[in-house]
């Protein structure tokens, strides 16, 4: 494993953390509940025996399980081999007082005693003023005099002059988790912001550097593109590598859901660094870049902060069909599958337009009227809108 700076911390993190939101279920989709735990503690385990030394997870993934079944593979001195961060939910705090409640809630969960890092979870515009005028920055002070945290971040999504006024807003941040990979370098935080928050001695970390799993999956076009190269790379190698070659970045975050994609992104962390990327290699990423923002309709993530839709629409799903059929210029294909694979309830006709994801989409997708878009293309069989 190759290891890092973490920000002005006297330790040195792994290449790659685990991320604890897409972790294997048995049922029920990406984002259920029931994980396969024996699957999940492998999984982790394997990981930190291979060197990996930061877990990050948070009070809603998994509707609440990952932070418990974490603890559990944490189990059997793991714990001390690692650093754990989880995230406090912000939106669910209407007094000062809740959020001790819940960071004690997630204590239990996680079985210790102590965190060593806690964000304040997807911090945008109207939380940010939430915390200020709550009062949640003195409790969190608190909670590192007490010991129950050891230092205070936050997780961000927004624009790019929100995340510079949390940065600057509150001066004992120690590290910020953003959104960032070779198509996002001017979205949310973007380069900018992680160059910012680098320059003042904070850690950070890289949560969706595979855009939740789309740049493992490019189109054919970009595929060949990668192909023809001289030096050959899985399309998630390369994406994984753009991100380790910046200096500014402490570690990379992937949500895994099966062991191969484990192995995988072991195998490549032992081949990261910094500044390891020629000019040639550079140039490629900056091609296929052009590429996907000529092709990509709804920039979905497949994070699930929208689910569950009050009317059961499978939200990501209908996005991430939409855009391959797209993508791959193949609407009778993702046609089929959206029939296929998607209940009545679950189609992007069943959306009342209630709103009620639209505050909580990190990526600030207008979802209601995205989804009457695929419903036009894959419901009724209409031709894409040119973009």
């Amino acid at each position: 494993m190759r290891y890092r700076r973490f920000g002005s911390f006297d330790w040195e993190v792994s290449a790659l953390g685990f991320g604890c939101m897409r972790l294997p279920t048995l049922n029920g989709g990406p984002q259920s509940e029931n994980i396969d735990e024996a699957q999940t503690i492998r999984m982790i385990r394997l990981a930190i025996d291979r060197g990996v030394n930061y877990v990050d997870t948070a009070y809603p993934y998994h509707n609440g399980a990952s932070e418990a079944v974490l603890g559990k593979a944490l189990r059997d001195g793991y714990r001390a081999r690692v650093k754990l961060t989880t995230k406090s939910p912000v939106w669910m705090i209407k007094q000062a007082g809740d959020f001790d409640v819940h960071l004690d809630t997630q204590l239990k969960r996680l079985g210790t005693d102590h965190l060593d890092y806690y964000l304040l979870h997807a911090l945008n515009a109207p939380r940010w003023q939430s915390v200020l005028s709550l009062g949640v920055l003195p409790r969190a002070e608190a909670a590192i005099k007490d010991g129950r945290i050891g230092s205070l971040g936050f997780s961000f999504h927004d624009k790019y002059p929100v995340f510079k006024d949390i940065l600057d807003g509150y001066d004992q941040w120690d590290l910020c988790q953003i959104q960032y990979n070779y198509l996002d370098i001017e979205n949310q935080a973007g380069t900018r912001g992680l160059k910012d928050a680098a320059a003042k001695g904070m850690a950070v970390v890289i949560m969706e550097p595979l855009l939740g799993g789309r740049l493992s999956r490019p189109p054919q076009a970009v595929r060949d593109v990668f192909n023809s190269f001289p030096v050959k790379r899985t399309p998630s190698d390369w994406a994984l590598q753009w991100v380790w070659d910046q200096p500014e970045v402490s570690v990379v975050l992937s949500g895994m859901s099966a062991l191969d994609q484990v192995e995988e992104n072991l195998e490549s962390a032992e081949r990261s660094g910094i500044h390891s990327l020629t000019e040639e290699e550079g140039a490629l990423i900056e091609h296929v870049r052009l590429m996907y923002r000529e092709k990509v309709l709804v920039p979905c993530t497949n994070c699930g902060y929208c689910l569950p839709c009050p009317s059961g629409v499978n939200i990501p799903q209908n996005f991430e069909l939409y855009n391959d059929g797209f993508i791959h210029n193949s609407p009778a294909y993702s046609r089929a599958l959206y029939s296929r694979f998607l209940t009545t309830a679950q189609r992007a006709n069943a959306c009342t337009q209630c709103g009620e994801c639209l505050e909580k989409c990190p990526q600030n997708i207008a979802i209601s009227d995205e989804l009457a878009k695929v419903n036009a293309v894959l419901g009724e069989g209409r031709p894409y809108e040119k973009k």
